[in-house]
């Protein structure tokens, strides 16, 4: 089974929180274990984990990733974004989380996030749900 979420963007560069969202899914198809896979479906942003405690962790990470990948850079790709493309394939375009009593098992400070590079944009996720 594959559910879709939407997810609409805000800045150009963002990290998203959509913990709450996956974790809606895995109840409203009463998941009691099992393994899902977070997948986005563009080349300008990706998913992953990492902490949702202190915001300034996501600050951190953008400030790093442009550090690493300025926006602007000589770049040849002629629609202006290779910085996105670059930054999207560093985080990856999905992540796997197991799901034990019906609950996402993620660390204390762990959640899942969409990361945008090249926004704001509608972005589409999947959620692939394998139940155990």
């Amino acid at each position: 089974m594959i559910k879709t979420l939407e997810i609409e963007t805000t800045s150009p560069q963002q990290f998203i929180d959509i913990t709450s969202q996956v974790q809606s899914i895995i109840r409203s198809e009463d998941i009691s274990a099992g393994m899902l896979t977070v997948y986005v479906t563009h080349t300008t942003c990706g998913v992953t984990i990492n902490e949702n405690a202190d915001p300034d962790v996501k600050r951190d990470m953008l400030m790093t990733l442009d550090r690493l990948v300025p926006v602007e850079a000589g770049y040849c790709h002629a629609e202006g974004n290779a910085h996105a493309h670059i930054k999207s394939s560093i985080i990856g375009s999905s992540v796997n989380v197991f799901v034990e009593s019906s609950t996402l098992v993620l660390g204390t400070w762990q959640g899942v996030f969409l990361t945008e590079f090249d926004g704001p944009r509608r972005r589409v996720v999947l959620i692939k749900i394998l139940r155990g």
